[in-house]
């Protein structure tokens, strides 16, 4: 069966899939096109696709009998693949949860900290040549130790990012999910997201994307913030309202941003890349050598069951 993987990836995957599959690795890091998402389809047994690959439904409709019969997708999110259209032309879905925690919830508190402390814009004077030395009152940012943080999800990396918070920065929490959970350590659930956006010094995004929390973070949400309050997304970029999240930034609504990903990334806005107080990454959640590998890996292991008619580890279910 011959296995198309998508993107460039670490040394040790592609040896790997070089080794026990008749692979073959796309050589760009852009998304697929839409041509090439049908030559997926239609040309390989298996595809490792990753973020940024729409595997959407007309692009199923347009290949109603594909070859294809697995997409390992490459990730814990999967919002770029429609998993109903392709569970119904036949096409079995996996992801790669678990691999991406502890790494999503270290960037996530490397925003919190870089925003509050004003590390960004920091860093930028100096190598400005404009710093003029320490004095009392400069670049004045926000504690973290001891605040009230608002976690929105409490699944795995909702819950990484809690345990960073309380244990390391003796933090509250306070989180939104669908249901209140057991947790190894005190935090409150809230189960209405304004309030809980109204009683947080920092709000920290750890939902899945998708329909349905798309927008989730918009202008009633901003609004709710404290004036002082700070932003963390880490999750998807379309959970936030862009543009509300803007205005809310003009307009003094709340103090900062800590962005990892976008609503249309890898589209930056000007407004956004201005702003002194907004820190901004280029989707790092999980880019260490350690966890692409292991995501790699499990992304192989989910091919390595398919073809040995085991039950798929990571399935997907619409």
């Amino acid at each position: 069966m011959k296995l198309w993987i998508t993107r460039p990836m670490p040394p040790a995957v592609e040896a790997r899939a070089r080794a026990d599959f008749d692979a073959e690795i796309r050589d760009s890091n852009l998304p697929l096109s839409r041509d090439e998402m049908h030559r997926a389809l239609t040309g390989f047994d298996i595809v490792v696709p990753t973020l940024g690959d729409l595997f959407s439904a007309d692009i199923f409709a347009a290949v109603p009998q594909p070859r294809c019969k697995l997409l390992a997708n490459f990730g814990v999110g999967y919002n770029h693949i429609d998993v109903r259209a392709a569970l119904a032309a036949g096409v079995q879905v996996t992801n790669t949860p678990g691999a991406v925690t502890d790494a999503t919830a270290d960037i996530a508190m490397t925003l919190l900290l870089a925003t509050a402390r004003r590390a960004g814009e920091g860093e930028r004077l100096v190598r400005s040549g404009q710093w003029q030395g320490w004095h009392p009152t400069q670049m004045l940012g926000q504690h973290v130790t001891g605040k009230r943080v608002g976690i929105v999800g409490m699944g795995r990396i909702g819950q990484a990012i809690a345990r960073r918070c309380h244990f390391g920065f003796g933090m509250q929490v306070a989180y939104v999910a669908r249901s209140r959970k057991e947790l190894e350590f005190p935090a409150e659930y809230v189960p209405d997201l304004p309030a809980l956006a109204a009683s947080v010094d920092f709000l920290m995004l750890a939902v899945p994307g998708g329909a349905e929390t798309r927008h989730l973070i918009d202008a009633l949400v901003l609004d709710a913030m404290k004036p002082s309050a700070l932003l963390i997304n880490i999750a998807r970029g379309e959970v936030v309202d862009e543009t509300a999240l803007i205005g809310a930034l003009q307009g003094g609504q709340i103090a900062g941003a800590g962005l990892d990903v976008y609503e249309f990334e890898p589209e930056v806005p000007a407004a956004l890349r201005e702003m002194e107080n907004v820190t901004l990454l280029p989707h790092l959640g999980t880019a260490t050598e350690e966890v692409r590998t292991d995501m790699g890996n499990m992304a192989l292991d989910n091919v390595a069951a398919f073809l040995n008619g085991r039950p798929l580890p990571n399935a997907v279910t619409a």
